[in-house]
């Protein structure tokens, strides 16, 4: 019974995170866009952070809380169920087109991201310094994707966003009082949607006998990546490939240098837990995509049972690795 209510606190705090993200992304865009700036600023910059934010909040939490390593492991877990889970079970769906901007801009970045990210962390310490370093990048990040945009005259952020929150005129009649009432409920529903996260996630840990960095590699970064699967079944059932690679590129880019970067900017972090074999698997994972992408500008079913496979692999080395002994299994 205790476990099932640790699960029940984990289900709640998912849904928490799912629908105050929701709220949040929506009702900040449509108020970025009656203050006067454009779709096209507000695509790239308030609904990029936006989705980020469920894991900003419970990784914050958890260092907050001093579980450092749960919250390195929710950022590594959710980059690893974003491309081993999520991509690998919309190109076994369908197939993914990849667009010849993705590989020139973004995945370069995420490999650079990638490889400062763990050169950091390697001392098994992240300090207000590199937080810095990683929050200075994500901002550099948005400015570039901005001014490619802009000087590419890319229609496609704003077909987006219309599509999403609806044409610009739409979304100025909204009442004011509606979209901060909405961005407030968005703010308190993240805030406890993590904390119930993170204590169904603990007492999981404790329940169980099982070190927390599993849960927050697993079960929390799972969690918190419901805004990116939700977003990706949306585009695989319209066949939109390309917005899936461009979420789930974007999304562990973010994930690397906005949520590490701010949250060790607000408490250095200490880890124990976090192994280099989960650092590694990150890092596999992101570099697995490049040649995939490349054959034939296309994610194929193959590579889509691939990434799944690799993902079920990971699970499994976890259950054998650190679960089993721990609890004598």
């Amino acid at each position: 019974m205790p476990v099932l209510i640790d699960i029940l606190w984990l289900v709640a705090g998912l849904v928490a995170l799912y629908f105050g993200a929701e709220w949040l992304v929506g009702a900040s865009a449509k108020l970025a866009v009656r203050l006067g700036i454009s779709p096209l600023v507000v695509g790239l910059t308030v609904v990029a952070f936006g989705t980020s934010s469920p894991e900003l909040f419970v990784s914050y939490q958890f260092n907050f809380e001093g579980l450092a390593d749960m919250a390195v492991g929710n950022v590594i877990g959710s980059n690893i169920c974003n491309i081993g889970l999520i991509l690998g079970i919309s190109a076994l769906l369908y197939g993914l087109a990849v667009k010849a901007e993705l590989l020139r801009r973004d995945m370069p970045i995420l490999l650079l991201t990638t490889g400062v990210f763990v050169w950091m962390i390697w001392d098994r310490q992240l300090g207000r310094g590199e937080g810095i370093v990683l929050a200075v990048g994500v901002i550099a990040y948005t400015v570039y994707c901005i001014w490619e945009s802009k000087r590419e005259k890319n229609p496609e952020v704003l077909k987006e966003f219309e599509e999403e929150f609806g044409a610009k005129d739409q979304v100025e009649s909204e009442p004011l009082w509606k979209l901060l009432g909405l961005i407030l409920i968005g703010l308190v529903a993240l805030y406890f949607g993590a904390e119930w996260l993170k204590k169904g996630g603990v007492n999981l840990a404790e329940r169980l006998g099982v070190p927390s960095s599993v849960i927050s590699l697993t079960l929390v970064a799972f969690a918190t990546s419901v805004p990116e699967l939700a977003t990706s079944v949306v585009a695989a059932m319209k066949r939109e490939g390309d917005i899936i690679i461009g979420n789930v590129v974007g999304s562990c880019i973010f994930n690397l240098l906005c949520v590490m970067g701010f949250t060790a900017l607000a408490k250095p972090m200490v880890i124990a837990e976090i192994s280099v074999v989960d650092l590694a698997v990150m890092g596999a994972f992101t570099v697995a995509m490049l040649p995939m992408m490349l054959t034939r500008q296309k994610i194929g079913r193959a590579e889509g049972a691939i990434l799944l496979l690799g993902y079920g692999a990971y699970v499994v080395f976890l259950y054998f690795d650190r679960i089993a002994p721990a609890t004598g299994a």
